[in-house]
């Protein structure tokens, strides 16, 4: 029986190709095997860092002459706002603040503000915290310490 349904399509000219054909307007180029298409190169370990380093500068910024910071004791409840220059520091409760520089986007000057800030706990004698301190998101940054709070507010400039 399947022979003689084969003869039947053979004969009346409907045999379907067996291999595949190109279709009407399309080139051979379009079906090309991926594998056989060159392999873009690597970039290079410098062209990476410099990636890098672009994609974390994020918007160009401008430096700032000081920062405006506020300061919580939790156990109190009482906050002090905190004004400092570039390289000044300020004493609240046992923490002494120091601020290394204070940055903002050039292009909306009011929208964040970035302040490198060093902690030291007097009493303990050791800094609890040194880093970038970010105004739009506090938490990522944040000074951990049991009794105070410390986040930035906004860079000062004149």
């Amino acid at each position: 029986m399947t022979r003689w349904m084969l003869a039947l399509i053979l004969s009346a000219g409907l045999a379907l190709p067996a291999f595949a054909q190109e279709a009407e307007g399309e080139s051979e180029e379009e079906y090309q095997d991926p594998a056989l298409l060159p392999v873009p190169a690597e970039p290079s370990a410098a062209e990476r860092e410099a990636a890098a380093a672009a994609q974390l500068r994020g918007a160009k910024t401008q430096r700032a002459e000081g920062a405006h910071l506020r300061g919580l004791d939790k156990i109190t409840g009482k906050t002090q706002d905190i004004t400092l220059a570039t390289g000044e520091a300020f004493t609240f409760g046992r923490l002494d603040i120091r601020l290394g520089e204070c940055r903002f986007p050039q292009a909306d000057p009011s929208s964040d503000a970035y302040a490198e800030l060093t902690i030291n706990d007097q009493s303990a004698n050791k800094t609890v915290f040194a880093g970038w301190m970010l105004a739009s998101s506090p938490a990522v940054s944040a000074l951990d310490d049991a009794r105070y709070d410390v986040w930035v507010i906004s860079c000062t400039s004149s």
